[in-house]
């Protein structure tokens, strides 16, 4: 099996937004790719992460966009169909190809795709297709991976706000990292929480969220 890690920016519906509202997307799911009327058509669904005002000012945003139909929003996760007639990359995603990670942006608007084949050439016509269209694209790798590598998320527990958000700023500022680079007084500050209700928040998020995720590695 090979795999690609692929940095790109571009004129993006959701990317353009990352870096305007200071909100990152901790995984956009892009479904089948069609063309009518000689436009693309791409569905999909984006998890937005940040600031409550941040998310929310970032939906109003995108509710305003031309290229944005079908909009539907269920708290910080949002579908819609993305049309337009120019290329970008989920017009270059074909059946040879597969997601290994959800797609990701971050606050400075560069979107990260990992996919992978069992062509290697499959990969390399990918990457050579954005580059062709795109300015900014940086390929990170392109290797040859293991099975074990692969994972995409299939679930999605439902978590109350304040258990998700938790969760995000456990994940953002290091709690899970090695060493630590925080602990409860610290994200709970962030959150503007005591200690322990945020520690209450975080654990009953993690009760939530584990057993899906251990089920995945057995």
């Amino acid at each position: 099996m090979w795999v690609t890690r692929v940095k790109i920016r571009h004129d993006c519906v959701i990317g353009n937004r990352c870096r305007k509202f200071n909100v990152v997307d901790i995984g956009g799911i892009v479904f089948d790719v069609f063309k009518e009327n000689d436009r693309i058509h791409a569905p999909q669904i984006q998890t937005l992460s940040g600031k409550e005002k941040d998310v929310k000012a970032f939906i109003e945003d995108v509710a305003s966009d031309s290229r944005v139909k079908n909009l539907e929003v269920e708290g910080n996760a949002i579908f819609f169909v993305e049309v337009r007639p120019d290329d970008f990359p989920s017009a270059f995603y074909n059946s040879k190809l597969f997601y290994y990670k959800p797609v990701t942006d971050d606050t400075e608007g560069f979107e990260y795709w990992e996919v992978a084949s069992w062509k290697k050439s499959v990969l390399t016509d990918f990457i050579k297709r954005l580059q062709k269209s795109l300015k900014e694209v940086k390929v990170e790798k392109i290797q040859e991976g293991k099975l074990t590598d692969i994972y995409f998320a299939h679930f999605r527990p439902k978590l109350s706000k304040q258990q998700k958000r938790a969760l995000e700023l456990a994940l953002e500022m290091g709690y899970y990292d090695w060493p630590k680079k925080a602990d409860f007084s610290k994200l709970s500050k962030a959150m503007n929480v005591s200690v322990q209700t945020f520690r209450e928040h975080l654990k009953k998020a993690e009760h939530k969220v584990m057993p899906d995720l251990i089920r995945q590695i057995r």
